[in-house]
């Protein structure tokens, strides 16, 4: 299958998360993504580990970010090497980065510069914060960025604290940002035949991740958001039952819903204290508390039983084990392997996007550094500089 981005050259001048989710997101959808890494030890992120674990000397969370793209090793500060990396800006349909703000103007591949080697150039840069302004030199880290936004206040119970996300929850958010101003930019320079500038910031992507609950609190006066002091409970901004219950023998999620719908499938009798539903909100506390004491009594599957031939909205709470033995999860296909040039087999997920009924899978896993720097320097005639 052809497809989408097939032809598209895009040089990745990015390391760690942010920019590089953005270049997988394009190679997955056919365009070809050149790393360009400095010399020998290459992106910062081949060394940066989830769990210490590593392959073949890079970490294995490089290889889950950087998979199916090319490695072209060149020392910025090298004129030749410099020279080299003009000549592939000069061929690119998109370059990203997400140097620090000044760095790129002082190599000479700010946005200015790279357009006039190329007019048409589509240049994406990744900041944590914007490039001006008090937090412009920051560190872009993702904790620190889910800190600085308001994102911790909205999990866990009211007792907790802040509580951060499980994941680079920011990072991922402006990386699929990036790919998507990125692809739009496409269609503005197909109109216009002009390079295109693509900003984004964790900072922003992290706000704009939080849309409903920030604009929920802008439009109710300004107060902030209220946990439930019921563990489990899921949203800081809905009215029980909404949330994760104990069972028996496990655990139970419950959607939003109406609470007498629900209340009734459970045998839990609301309509003396809580019959009108203004007070699910403000008594979500005490309408957590009661039904926690009877949902415990039986087994999640009991429950799913009840609840679902009742139309109630709920499920399981699986662990990672129990969520790749459901059928469901088996037939949407979303885990594939990749092998290194060393034929290691690696298993990662895969694009979730389907073009033409056909799902994208990739054979490729990260490249070594400088692994393209042969063929890349003859098809583009950049031996004689």
């Amino acid at each position: 299958m052809k497809r989408p981005l097939e032809g598209l050259i895009v040089l990745e001048f990015c390391q760690f998360l942010a920019g590089p989710l953005a270049g997988l997101k394009l190679a997955d959808l056919g365009a070809r993504v050149i790393k360009i890494e400095r010399p020998v030890k290459g992106e910062a992120c081949r060394q940066l580990a989830i769990k210490n674990l590593f392959v073949e000397n890079d970490s294995l969370l490089f290889h889950t970010i950087n998979r199916d793209k090319e490695s072209y090793a060149a020392d910025l500060k090298n004129p030749e090497d410099l020279e080299r990396v003009k000549k592939l800006i000069a061929k690119a349909d998109i370059m990203t980065h997400n140097f620090r703000p000044g760095v790129m103007e002082k190599i000479g591949l700010d946005f200015e510069s790279a357009k006039a080697i190329n007019p048409k150039i589509i240049y994406g840069v990744v900041t944590g914060y914007g490039d001006k302004g008090p937090w412009a030199n920051k560190p872009g880290q993702d904790l620190l960025v889910q800190s600085l936004s308001g994102l911790t206040q909205l999990t866990g119970t009211k007792n907790d604290g802040p509580v951060p996300f499980g994941l680079s929850v920011a990072d991922t958010m402006c990386g699929n940002h990036l790919a998507q101003g990125l692809l739009a930019a496409l269609l503005k320079r197909a109109k216009t035949g002009k390079g295109v500038l693509v900003e984004v910031s964790l900072l922003e992507s992290t706000l704009d991740l939080q849309f409903e609950v920030l604009t929920t609190y802008l439009n109710d006066g300004a107060r902030l958001p209220q946990r439930s002091a019921v563990r489990g409970s899921g949203h800081a901004y809905l009215s029980a039952p909404y949330g994760i219950y104990h069972t028996a023998d496990g655990y139970l999620a419950l959607a939003m819903g109406n609470l007498h719908n629900i209340a009734a499938a459970i045998g839990c009798d609301i309509s003396e204290h809580f019959a009108e539903s203004s007070s699910w909100f403000d008594k979500r506390d005490e309408i957590g508390v009661l039904f926690s004491g009877i949902i415990v009594q039986k087994n999640t599957e009991e429950w799913i039983y009840i609840l679902e031939h009742a139309g109630v909205w709920c499920a399981r709470v699986l662990n990672y084990q129990e969520v790749f033995h459901q059928d469901a999860v088996k037939q949407a296909e979303a885990i594939q392997s990749v092998k290194t040039s060393q034929n290691t087999e690696i298993k990662t997920t895969r694009s979730p996007i389907k073009i033409n009924e056909s799902r994208l899978y990739s054979a490729k896993s990260a490249p070594k550094v400088g692994a393209g720097n042969t063929l890349i320097n003859q098809e583009f005639n950049l031996e004689n500089i």
